[in-house]
């Protein structure tokens, strides 16, 4: 249907899952487990799901993965979230990466909107 990596949003979570594994190899050694792991899961399926939808044979389906990713977004919003109220990194970027997170989290949106 599509070729994924013409899509400006899966290069967009493409560089967020970047930056939160990042973020994530400097929680403690006790959340390898728990949050580090749950965010990497859910950072590393919005790219991959978006890549899956495009090569769908129908908008219905692509939209469906599109939905996974987005759900994925808020999934790696609400774990950031949590990150800073437990004070578990004091990572001057967590604002920034709220923020990029919001921004996909629109882009998928629109997109679905757009299909």
């Amino acid at each position: 249907m599509q070729d994924y990596k013409k899509l400006e949003i899966w290069h967009k979570a493409m560089d967020y899952a970047v930056e939160i594994y990042k973020l994530s190899a400097r929680l403690p050694s006790m959340e390898k487990y728990g949050l580090t792991a749950q965010i990497r899961r859910a950072v590393c399926s919005i790219s991959p799901n978006i890549a899956e939808g495009a090569g769908c044979e129908s908008y219905k389906e692509f939209r469906l993965f599109l939905e996974y990713a987005h759900r994925s977004t808020h999934e790696v919003l609400t774990i950031l979230e949590l990150i800073e109220r437990l004070k578990l990194c004091e990572d001057k970027y967590i604002p920034d990466l709220l923020q990029k997170g919001k921004e996909i989290r629109a882009m998928i949106h629109a997109f679905i909107k757009k299909l």
